[in-house]
């Protein structure tokens, strides 16, 4: 039979309160000290003590985490919630991220976010996000083969934070004048529409360029129509056009299904984008890799081409809407 274990209560008696009650001559009188507790008394207050604490703690988080989910969804959008929102999507699509951006692309990429976000909610955010999506599967298409043939990107398709400025430039432009208002409500919505054509512009310029090196059959040099190697400034195909063409389109699209853009807007972004690709190919073909304009690489004819893009959305909107 297994021995009973019995537990002596402290019984509070004269003899017990002076024992561990009486004050020093030179201290501060007081009623009770817990020091001088046996050791497994002291033990079970801490441990009661203790306890209390982590129950406050507890109560406290369902306040903690609403006031966190209030911040995620604030509208309009803040400098906090779109730091906050950016940093959650870049976690969780990191496996994405690092397939189509270097590590110092992913530091440029995660700045246009948190702007884009700031500037256009959620939906400016998920119109970028669909074009680097779109765009980066369309570098990965037969990347042995353009590798081979030397017309492959560098870092198997990486981009870095140059390309991500480059492609993103009048974007960010746009994005700033909206966030501080540049003339005002009248010009919010042109604003808007610029950001989604210069998008628009540079997904068009990728898809065909990658697209036209992967199956373009027959390359010409768009100022002359000489045929030219896959790969050389300024050249365009009929494979890479047209896929062009339906990239921008889609974007548009999507533009207009998230609300960025009306139908009439969708249409002009493309139209836009178009006119501005054709322009960088002759840009490319006249002056690239000429002498003189040796500081005319890929990434300002980038900047170029998507701020005609946009400036061009912006001119057609005036002059086909304005009352």
């Amino acid at each position: 039979m297994a021995a009973t274990t019995t537990t002596t209560p402290i019984i509070i008696t004269k003899a017990f309160f002076n024992k561990y009650s009486s004050p020093s001559p030179h201290s501060t009188p007081r009623l009770f000290s817990t020091n001088l507790l046996p050791t497994k008394t002291k033990t079970l207050l801490k441990f009661n003590s203790n306890s209390g604490s982590r129950v406050s703690k507890l109560n406290a988080m369902p306040e903690q985490l609403g006031g966190f989910i209030d911040i995620l969804q604030s509208s309009p959008p803040t400098w906090e919630s779109s730091l906050l929102n950016n940093l959650l999507i870049f976690i969780i699509g990191s496996p994405i991220l690092v397939t189509g951006l270097s590590t110092s692309g992913i530091a440029a990429a995660f700045l246009l976010g948190t702007l884009t976000w700031r500037a256009f909610g959620s939906s400016g955010f998920l119109l970028v996000a669909t074009y680097f999506l779109i765009g980066t599967a369309a570098t990965k298409v037969k990347m042995a083969q353009k590798e081979a043939q030397g017309v492959a990107e560098k870092r198997k398709g990486r981009r870095g934070p140059s390309s991500v400025i480059g492609s993103s430039a009048a974007g960010c432009v746009c994005a700033f004048l909206s966030i501080y208002g540049v003339g005002g409500a009248a010009l919010s919505g042109l604003w808007q529409l610029a950001f989604v054509a210069s998008f628009c512009t540079k997904l068009s310029d990728t898809v065909s360029s990658e697209v036209g090196k992967a199956y373009g059959k027959t390359t010409y040099l768009v100022t002359s129509f000489k045929v030219v190697p896959r790969g050389t400034e300024g050249a365009v195909s009929v494979e890479g056009t047209v896929a062009g063409l339906l990239a921008s389109m889609l974007l548009a699209f999507a533009g207009y299904y998230m609300g960025e853009v009306s139908v009439p807007q969708a249409v002009i972004c493309v139209i836009a984008s178009q006119i501005a690709n054709l322009g960088e190919s002759l840009i490319g073909a006249a002056l690239q890799d000429k002498e003189g304009f040796k500081w005319l690489n890929n990434d300002v004819v980038n900047v170029i081409n998507i701020s005609l893009g946009s400036i061009f959305a912006v001119l057609m909107q005036q002059a086909l809407f304005q009352k």
